[in-house]
């Protein structure tokens, strides 16, 4: 596409023409954002897959090194952010009752996570996980007992006869993707597995690499076949745009693209990082991206279009944590009904609390409390609903700045043996100092500072880092100060971008504004703090900046051909992708604005 062309093309022109075989991949902890470049919006698909079992599995999810434990120490802290966050929004403390009928009561009907958001009225049912078998025996026994029914039969026999050769033609599917895979009853030989996990390849002694990657495939494989109608033996005429979030290391992208490019077969593939897409999908140039997902929420900022790795941060909460925290207020103030729910192994209940969350969730002054109903999904007994009052809605979006509400979960790192390839898919190639721990921003660009990718800070190893702790706040604060420069400082912090699903809670964007203003030292002459306002559902617009991205980018050096890939690997250079940053940045505030 020559540049003549783009410049004379009109926006919509250039997305019909060149996004119709483009497909866009934005994979995530909890969902994964993926469709066709000429699409307005992508499918949104929970990350996940279960696989059949012939062995009853002690629990239906993976991860079963996962600790939700709380300590003494953790409780301790975790009451006295609660406290804190109840004395800045006037609410009651936790040991103190809150007058009777002292909040507006407002009724809700919640069911599952329901990202369609029209059935929320039809009866909850668990996911078949049978399919249809149809064999030339069963078929010519059904076609013979048929035969012989001449006349109505009075024998039972007959009826049970007919029931047996029906159920001979079902067995368990052997995988189901997706939100089907959430819906499937505890008492099933499924068991659940996720793929990515607190932003990386959730590899451990109990889910070996090579399981994770094929799950991902079968995922992927799964969304280009039923979804985007996408077959195997056309592929090739496709090209992937991998939009990649900053807490990814090299070698995770390097697996991800030999998956891309070997595995489902695509013609080429490029790989773009979340945050600069961010800024591209919101038509801005430069900005500070602060992308809250499930699971994890990264910092980074954008000058002029090109990333700043320096200015990488990694926080490990997330849209989840909310949800978890919004779990402990409910029982803590003994207002949520006596109903065993565990987010951890039960993704429906996790379904359920993110839906609540969504809901009845904000953050502003004063006592927020609903009346709701809540569902309970026990093994042996059909779902039921409970009416109940929630109180408190308002603290677990705050623990977002008080990050001790929320106690993580502690899981495993992968194997040492994960470490021994240092290739830079995104730099020059590089080598890591063992003897250096990792930094919270050693994950997209690990060769600034050097050291081991995030798996090294986690808890399992050794007591959480202090920046772990950071509130978003402070990390907010601490990403753009780190630029050093008072003139980019004072574009970035009116420039901040919020993205992801958590960033449509009502109430978030004043209330960073009015930490991220007081977080900032009283030495620094900046006074003006501001959240820019999204153009689209910040859910999705890092995957629209990736469209934009790759339609834009297409043919260049960066692109990197199957062929290519699987004969020899390929080393992208450094800055060889956004050396005309300005013209792109010029193409994309063309295309938002038209």
């Amino acid at each position: 596409m020559s540049q003549d062309y783009l410049k004379s093309a009109l926006p919509s022109q250039i997305m019909a023409e060149r996004g119709s075989n483009l497909v866009v991949i934005n994979p995530g902890s909890a969902n994964i954002r993926i469709g066709l470049a000429s699409q307005d919006t992508p499918f949104n698909i929970p990350h996940c897959i279960s696989h059949y079992t012939k062995q009853v599995p002690k629990r239906n999810v993976q991860d079963q090194m996962l600790n939700s434990q709380v300590t003494t120490a953790q409780h301790m802290e975790r009451e006295k952010a609660y406290d804190i966050i109840a004395s800045l929004l006037k609410i009651p403390f936790l040991d103190e009752e809150p007058p009777c009928n002292s909040f507006p009561r407002k009724m809700g009907r919640v069911d599952g996570y329901n990202p369609h958001g029209n059935r929320k009225d039809l009866p909850f049912t668990w996911t078949n996980v049978y399919e249809e078998v149809t064999s030339s025996s069963s078929l010519s026994a059904l076609e013979t007992t048929n035969k012989d029914e001449t006349s109505v039969s009075l024998d039972p026999k007959d009826g049970s006869d007919l029931k047996e050769i029906g159920m001979s033609n079902r067995k368990f599917r052997e995988f189901i993707c997706g939100e089907e895979a959430l819906r499937i009853s505890p008492t099933e030989p499924y068991c659940l597995c996720r793929p990515i996990r607190r932003g990386h390849l959730n590899i451990s002694q109990h889910y070996p690499m090579q399981q994770v990657l094929e799950d991902l495939r079968a995922i992927w494989d799964w969304i280009l076949i039923e979804k985007l109608h996408i077959p195997r033996n056309e592929r090739n005429m496709y090209s992937a745009i991998l939009v990649m979030p900053e807490t990814f290391d090299n070698r995770e992208i390097k697996e991800i693209l030999s998956v891309v490019l070997q595995e489902l077969c695509f013609g080429s593939a490029v790989v773009h990082q979340e945050g600069l897409a961010a800024v591209f999908g919101n038509g801005l140039s430069t900005a500070c991206v602060v992308n809250i997902g499930a699971q994890v929420t990264s910092l980074i900022c954008i000058e002029d279009g090109a990333a700043l790795p320096s200015t990488a941060r990694t926080l490990t909460f997330g849209g989840e944590d909310i949800s978890r925290g919004l779990l402990w207020t409910q029982r803590h103030h003994q207002t949520y009904p006596q109903i065993r729910t565990d987010m951890l192994t039960k993704p429906i209940d996790l379904l359920m609390l993110n839906q609540l969350k969504e809901s009845y969730c904000e953050i502003r002054e004063g006592q927020l409390d609903a009346v709701a109903v809540v569902h309970s999904y026990e093994e042996k007994a059909p779902p039921g609903s409970h009416r109940t009052r929630l109180t408190a809605l308002n603290v677990p979006p705050m623990g977002l700045f008080y990050p001790m509400l929320f106690v993580p979960d502690v899981y495993p790192p992968p194997p040492r043996t994960w470490f021994s390839d240092y290739e830079d898919m995104l730099e020059d190639t590089w080598h890591i100092d063992f003897s250096r721990r990792s930094d919270m921003s050693d994950t997209f660009y690990p060769n600034v500072n050097g050291g081991l990718p995030m798996w090294e800070s986690y808890p399992v190893y050794s007591k959480p880092k202090k920046e772990e702790n950071l509130g978003l706040a402070e990390a907010i604060t601490n990403c753009i100060l780190s630029t050093g420069r008072i003139d980019i400082q004072r574009r970035l912090f009116s420039s901040i971008q919020l993205t992801g699903g958590v960033a449509l809670t009502n109430g978030l964007v004043p209330a960073v504004e009015e930490r991220v203003l007081h977080a900032i030292p009283p030495n620094e002459a900046i006074d003006t703090v501001e959240v820019i306002q999204s153009r689209s559902n910040p859910t999705f617009v890092s995957w629209k900046g990736g469209a934009i991205l790759g339609v834009l980018d297409l043919g260049r050096d960066a692109w990197i051909n199957r062929e290519d890939w699987i004969q020899n690997g390929v080393h992208v250079g450094s800055n060889r992708k956004y050396k005309d940053s300005y013209y792109l940045q010029a193409q994309a505030m063309c295309y938002i604005n038209s």
